[in-house]
């Protein structure tokens, strides 16, 4: 029920989905079915009969403009309090929604947990490279303000990210900064690279440059969620601006949202991908698909056991 375009594109990725969805995989549906039965009876209809589609309905909504905190203990029968019971009951294996992501993060910190030694959790974005590669920006906006040891620990899980995600068996991690140099930045960048410096658990590279993003210089990029959601944002609205010049290119056609769908939320105890506001039927398919992959992949739990790791420490 959450997104720009909530519900229809959700229903019409769902359906795009089900043409690669095997046996062994369900998808559970979680709205309000006294809407979608009346506004999309068709859809509706072709979905439900499918043998792979379970709908669970919902009599509240959390909308974008709600308040996170007070929205999900307010509207317990919400789409995303209601997914979340399902997720922690362990009935569902993965939760993706494209609805308010505050509400999505509440959920995540307080119905899944984050991971024993996680101090923030984090949201990344895929970053083309000019040589047809990508690397990872995290975090992109969930934590505008952050200590040095957070920023630590983003280089930790993006590196299991991309080892898992990207099958990179040697992340290299580099610091989003002002210069090269490793005095350079604020004074929580410049701890930040001290302790990365200092560390055998990543492949640190040092700092790296805006003018940076799109080389093949880092496979994970660290900086603060304020400085990731400007750097994402400035992406977003040029990719924006040069198809509206009519610009095209391969390269540019990287940038777009759908290619990727959504995104999972790393340092939680379950797996839970957040997708972009203005999502559309095909970025839902591409974010059910990414959902599979997470799941496959074992991201969640190898996070799991390398924190335990450091905890026994």
């Amino acid at each position: 029920m959450g997104g720009d375009y909530a519900p229809l594109a959700a229903l019409e990725g769902v359906a795009i989905a089900l043409d690669h969805v095997t046996l062994k995989n369900k998808l559970v549906l979680f709205g309000d079915l006294s809407l979608i039965e009346k506004e999309y009876t068709e859809l509706f209809n072709q979905l439900s009969s499918h043998q792979a589609v379970e709908f669970v309905n919902c009599t509240q909504h959390i909308k974008m403009s709600d308040s996170p905190t007070k929205s999900f203990s307010a509207k317990p029968e919400s789409s995303i309090a209601v997914g979340y019971k399902y997720l922690a009951s362990s009935q569902i294996d993965v939760f993706i929604g494209s609805g308010n992501t505050g509400a999505m993060m509440v959920g995540a910190f307080y119905a899944i947990k984050p991971i024993e030694g996680v101090i923030r959790p984090t949201i990344t974005s895929y970053i083309p490279q000019l040589n047809g590669k990508r690397s990872i920006l995290l975090d992109v906006g969930v934590n505008p303000d952050v200590r040095q040891d957070v920023l630590f620990q983003f280089g930790i899980l993006g590196s299991v990210f991309s080892q898992k995600m990207e099958h990179i068996e040697k992340p290299r991690v580099a610091l989003l900064n002002i210069g090269a140099e490793k005095e350079k930045g604020n004074l929580v960048s410049q701890a930040a690279y001290s302790l990365m410096e200092a560390s055998s658990m990543i492949e640190f590279v040092g700092n790296i440059e805006g003018y940076d993003l799109f080389s093949d210089k880092a496979d994970v990029i660290v900086c603060d969620g304020f400085t990731g959601n400007i750097a994402l944002k400035l992406i977003e609205g040029f990719y924006k601006a040069m198809k509206s010049e009519d610009v095209s290119s391969p390269f540019l056609d990287k940038f777009n949202y759908e290619n990727y769908g959504g995104t999972p939320i790393l340092g939680i105890n379950r797996a839970v991908l957040i997708g972009h506001g203005i999502s559309s039927p095909v970025a839902f398919n591409k974010m059910i698909n990414l959902a599979e992959t997470v799941v496959d992949s074992n991201l969640v739990e190898e996070l799991k056991k390398l924190f335990r790791s450091l905890n026994d420490y």
